[in-house]
């Protein structure tokens, strides 16, 4: 989804999240954000407080089982899955 929406800052600082950037997020009311800036200034929202549900779906499967020895061996050797 990309799109450009307008909200207004507040004499407090604050602005109210639209409602599709809050479904998009699945976010509630008392749900934490994260504001994540870079180098030129731009801004990213992260929600930080998403359920094992609501990640269900959004990591990719897993292509190889494991083993626990196997596993163990990986981290000793610093391996990473790739």
């Amino acid at each position: 989804m990309k799109a450009n929406i307008t909200s207004t800052l507040t004499r407090k600082g604050q602005i109210t999240l639209p409602k599709a950037i809050r479904k998009k997020l699945n976010l509630r009311a008392g749900d934490k954000v994260e504001f994540i800036m870079d180098q030129d200034g731009n801004v990213r929202l992260i929600p930080i407080n998403l359920s094992i549900k609501q990640l269900k779906g959004k990591l990719s499967p897993v292509s190889k089982r494991v083993s626990l020895e196997e596993m163990q061996e990986a981290i000793e050797k610093g391996e990473t899955r790739s």
